[in-house]
């Protein structure tokens, strides 16, 4: 076997690194490091946030007659979005390695280990496609109007409890797809980016380190989805410097939680 066919294949007898334990505020020194990143390759990282609020802006001019598929798909921006920062991880990964990085350097960061991220980018797809039928079934439910409830329906069918049913349901289900999908992916892309690790190695990595930390990851949740909403909220404009913030945020939390290689025996 040559050295080229061994360099696009994973890691025959991949090794489970060693997870990390971490303070629960962990999360706010990721943030430090990420934005860190992100003031040392600014135009970069902005290209990156660029393309995630044009396709905000995208989805609201596409959907903005029928807000309850636009509801389904920000939630599918929260699952897929650890898929679609693969550029800002690499971006982080070059710093480490005392590099200069461009733009154009990162955008195919994916190749070398293409079929695997492709398997959890699709199982990720898949996840969401999943919470859009359960999602469009608990609006044929308990909105029997004959059409998709408006934004201001859904608004106050969950804030104002008009619906409590219905609040409970959707929220119940959004959060167990979502924790689902954090759970798998949360540094499997990293890990996937960063070694040479297949899909399931990955995520598997991936909930050990949410077992070994729930109060930190939890935290850390709560961070990546106040961020992103509250940009959402805010226009869009936000995406521009939250998500590649959030990326390379990102890539620090799989260093903090895992030893390096030569570092794990």
């Amino acid at each position: 076997m040559v050295m080229s066919d061994y360099a696009h294949r994973p890691e025959s007898a991949f090794v489970m690194p060693q997870i990390r334990q971490v303070p629960f505020n962990e999360p706010i020194r990721w943030l430090g490091e990420g934005w860190g990143d992100l003031r040392r390759v600014p135009l970069a990282s902005v290209a990156y946030g660029v393309c995630f609020a044009v396709g905000g802006w995208a989805m609201a001019w596409v959907f903005s007659d029928a807000y309850p598929l636009f509801v389904v798909l920000l939630m599918g921006f929260l699952i897929l979005g650890p898929a679609l920062a693969m550029g800002t991880y690499d971006l982080s990964r070059r710093l480490e390695r005392g590099e200069t990085p461009r733009f154009r350097d990162t955008v195919t960061a994916w190749r070398p280990n293409l079929a695997n991220i492709g398997i959890l980018a699709a199982a990720l797809g898949v996840l969401f496609l999943l919470w859009a039928r359960a999602s469009m079934m608990a609006f044929a439910l308990f909105f029997d109007t004959g059409a998709l409830p408006t934004f201001a329906d859904i608004l106050r069918a969950i804030f104002a409890f008009e619906q409590p049913k219905f609040a409970v349901i959707y929220l119940g289900v959004a959060g167990l797809f979502g924790a689902l999908a954090y759970v798998v992916s949360v540094i499997a892309l990293p890990m996937m980016l960063d070694r040479k690790v297949d899909a399931v190695n990955a995520a598997l990595a991936s909930m050990a380190a949410c077992a070994r930390n729930p109060a930190a990851m939890l935290v850390w949740a709560g961070c990546i989805v106040s961020l992103i909403v509250g940009s959402l909220f805010a226009g869009y404009v936000g995406l521009v410097v939250v998500m590649p913030w959030l990326g390379h945020a990102s890539w620090h939390a799989y260093r903090g939680l895992t030893a390096k290689p030569d570092a794990a025996g």
